[in-house]
Parts: C-alpha cells; structure tokens; sequence
C-alpha cells in the first residue's frame, strides 16, 4: 500500500512560514541544492496531495526565465506527477489536477490502495491537520533549519489525538539544517 509522507521545511520553533508568510529564512548552502533536493523528495513519489492555498501558490510554479537545466528537469518532474487538491471552495482550475472537496479519508485510502508510489502530501498546517486527524499520514519527514522565528505559522495546530513518531533517519548538513524521517505508528 502507498503512503502518505508529509514532507516540509520547518524553523527550530516548529513554524512554516514568518508572520507574514515569509520564507526568506530557509537556509540555503553549497551541499543543498534545490534541484537534488526536490528530486530526492520526488524519487519515490508519484503523486502530491496539496492543501488549496499551496497548490495555489506552488502547484503550477514554473522556474525562472533562464534557470539552469537542473532546475528546469526537476520542475518537469514535479509537474508530471499527478496532482490532487483539497479543498471547499476550488473545485477546478482547467489542468488534469484532481480537486477534492468531500469524503477525503475514504478517497484518500481509495488512492493508497491503488498500486504505484509514495504519495507527497504537501501543504500547509491545515492539511497536515486534517491528514493526521484522520489518520492518513505514515511518514513525516520535516528539514529542520537552525532559526528560530519566535512568530509566524506553527505546523502542528488543531491536531486532535496523539500521534507516536518512530525516528527512521536524521541527516545533518553543514549549514546546520537536520532531515529528520519518521514512521507514524498506528494503532498505538
């Protein structure tokens, strides 16, 4: 069966995005490319499940005018997987993407017991929310960057259970950035 991994980068103090939707502190050195590290995260995926407002920032995203060819062929990966949006209010936007907007556990296990690859649930706090409350996620891989915001969006809001995590793997990059895995364990 898929999975569902819920994969972001997150400030030391848990937050997604600067009080005012800032990303500008992701750090960013000589041993992290962009493009290895989208093609990393996409290897063993071949689909994404976005939350509305990601998909509507980062869904179509194109790289800028005259980006290197790298950068270009991982965009190209991103956008041949295939797509599926939650949301109430968007319910198309003219591309093949799938757009969902009611009964998302039973659709959701509907898709993971299709055969294929992992599934990328990107998002922000209130998809990673209803995902883990309904208990759809089996794999949350967080980059960890060694700044601490002290305000923004926190990634973790509304979770109504507990959930225990086992540690799979850690990664630390010079920059200080840590890529943490874990399983979520079911039925505990």
């Amino acid at each position: 069966m898929r999975k569902v991994i819920l994969n972001l980068a997150i400030t030391f103090d848990e937050l997604i995005e600067g009080p005012d939707g800032q990303l500008d502190w992701i750090v960013k050195d000589e041993t992290m490319d962009y493009a290895d590290i989208l093609n990393e995260i996409l290897s063993d995926k071949d689909i994404i499940f976005y939350g509305r407002v990601a998909y509507e920032k980062w869904g179509n995203t194109q790289p800028e005018e005259g980006a290197p060819q790298k950068i270009r062929e991982a965009y190209k990966l991103l956008h041949a997987k295939k797509k599926y949006v939650f949301s109430r209010t968007l319910t198309g936007d003219g591309t093949d993407t799938v757009f969902i907007g009611s009964g998302i556990k039973e659709k959701v296990l509907e898709i993971k017991a299709q055969s294929g690859k992992d599934i990328w649930l990107y998002g922000g706090a209130k998809i990673a929310a209803t995902f883990l409350n309904l208990d759809l996620v089996d794999e949350v891989r967080l980059a960890i960057h060694p700044v601490i915001l002290g305000k923004g969006k926190p990634l973790f809001q509304e979770i109504v259970n507990k959930h225990d995590l086992e540690l799979i793997d850690v990664k630390s990059y010079k920059s200080g950035v840590l890529l943490v895995k874990y399983n979520v364990k079911k039925g505990v």
